[in-house]
């Protein structure tokens, strides 16, 4: 379903189930055409723009995003609607209620997204939507519409989940480790065999172990405790935890206690805790405390390793074409293969090599 179809249907339903009562603004639609097709609020700031020509900022979108969801949760009694499964929810809704035809999205790949045709926003609108497709630039990808290729390594992470062991991702900065790691994450739901609730944990936003059992603690939804009493509220749950940039436990405020404590937590195939960790290299080179004692690093000991590597050219042309469909825009073959040689494989190299080489295009036509 394309996103103005799925726009109209809701404004229909809205229609039909409260009438006046309740109905959508005209950014709140934009914001559903945007939302639709997998764009945060962050980049939204360069999508839309108030009638003065000065952008919105990003808050301001997810006061509205909050609106819009709010808006759409009570009249379609959707609870578990959010901005992360916002498209997936509102499809599975329109299957179960109205029998349209969906495209569904899947772990690996995603319907992709129309930004030609949109004929409920203005035309100094629809230029912002063919603006640069290669993004983000540095951040994590969020978004299912715009996370690509890993389908192997996805397929062989789920294996060893649903074997029982936890898991590290090993990669060099910047090769796709932490979007791999928040996509495995969001569709833990789908292809765990046996249900856990997944956590995601960014360690650069912590900085000692206090920090990291508090942040654990709301995240899954218990009070604030750590050692033995950690241990008894953990007792009946089941989780999924992702540890992004886990070589910040090496750094002050971080003793090897809690990589002790965490290996405790995720022993046995029924353990509380099952790891999905992201580190530059082999947790046994990390963690060198533990060669200075002769021993092997406690997380080592329990997660195997699933090394993420440099994209072939091969998937590298099919990034660079998925992209492209995306706006009017096409390079050609030297910029295709000189981009190929000067990124060497590497994802975020790519992207940004790919993103100036689009701006000069947009340049060259003002």
């Amino acid at each position: 379903m394309e996103a103005e179809e799925a726009l109209e249907s809701i404004k229909h339903i809205f229609e039909e189930r409260k009438g006046k009562v309740v109905s959508l603004s005209k950014l709140e639609e934009k914001v559903f055409l945007l939302s639709w097709q997998g764009m945060d609020y962050g980049d939204m700031t360069c999508k839309i723009y108030k009638p003065t020509g000065k952008p919105y900022t990003e808050q301001y979108f997810r006061e509205i995003g909050k609106k819009l969801i709010d808006k759409i949760k009570k009249v379609l009694n959707i609870d578990d609607l959010d901005k992360r499964n916002f498209r997936e929810e509102l499809e599975n809704f329109f299957d179960k209620n109205y029998n349209y035809p969906t495209k569904k999205l899947s772990y690996i790949t995603a319907p992709e997204p129309d930004y030609t045709s949109s004929p409920e926003l203005p035309n100094n609108t629809l230029s912002e939507l063919n603006q640069n497709p290669f993004i983000p630039l540095n951040a994590r990808v969020e978004e299912k519409n715009l996370f690509f290729d890993r389908e192997r390594e996805i397929r062989r992470i789920f294996e060893v989940l649903n074997s029982g062991s936890s898991v590290v991702l090993i990669g060099e900065e910047g090769i796709g480790k932490s979007s791999l790691l928040w996509m495995i994450n969001q569709q833990a739901k789908n292809f765990l065999k046996s249900e856990r609730q997944p956590v995601f944990l960014d360690l650069n936003l912590l900085h000692n172990e206090s920090q990291f059992y508090s942040e654990l603690c709301h995240e899954i939804g218990i009070p604030d405790s750590k050692d033995y009493q950690l241990t008894r509220n953990l007792r009946s749950c089941k989780i999924l935890l992702a540890i992004d940039n886990v070589g910040k436990l090496t750094g002050e405020g971080f003793t090897r206690n809690i990589r002790d404590y965490l290996r405790g937590l995720a022993e046995g195939s029924n353990a509380p805790l099952k790891l999905i960790l992201a580190a530059t290299e082999p947790l046994n080179n990390l963690f060198r405390d533990s060669q200075e004692q002769g021993n092997t690093s406690p997380l080592a000991g329990i997660c195997q390793e699933e090394h993420i590597h440099l994209w072939d050219e091969a998937t590298m042309r099919a990034f660079i074409t998925n992209r492209l469909a995306r706006s009017s825009v096409s390079f050609t073959e030297e910029e295709i293969i000189q981009l190929i040689q000067e990124s060497g494989g590497h994802p975020r190299k790519l992207m940004q090599l790919c993103y100036r080489t689009y701006s000069r295009y947009v340049e060259s036509l003002q």
